[in-house]
């Protein structure tokens, strides 16, 4: 008999969102799991919701560092993860961020393009 396993999460912390405006045009990608690091980005077993994440390419979504070719995102809900599959996510690809209340220190885009959002420093 197969084990069953039940979990529960929710969409997160969304106070990073500083308006609701952009989430209806939420797109889908596949995060490349192997490009994060489980001690910085997932050490509870979930990618947090407000995760900055490179989009230049759905097929493989890769955390945001702003170098040349890179394209910032942002993950819409927390999404568990074992570290070993690929999962399907939502991605904000523009709106209005609060900085103080991402989940990991905001990377100001050097080369990559960010050009999609307004950053906001309320918390």
């Amino acid at each position: 008999m197969p084990r069953l396993k039940i979990e529960t999460y929710g969409a997160g912390d969304q106070t990073w969102l500083a308006s609701l405006h952009a989430l209806a045009n939420a797109r889908t990608g596949n995060l490349d799991i192997s490009a994060f690091t489980k001690a910085t980005h997932y050490p509870n077993g979930y990618l947090p919701s407000g995760l900055e994440l490179s989009v230049a390419d759905e097929g493989a979504l890769v955390p945001w560092t702003g170098a040349a070719g890179e394209k910032l995102g942002f993950l819409v809900e927390d999404t568990p993860t074992d570290g070993t599959e690929n999962p399907n996510v939502a991605y904000l690809w523009h709106g209005a961020i609060k900085t103080a209340n991402l989940p990991i220190a905001h990377v100001a885009a050097t080369t990559g393009d960010a050009s999609g959002f307004t950053f906001v420093q309320e918390a």
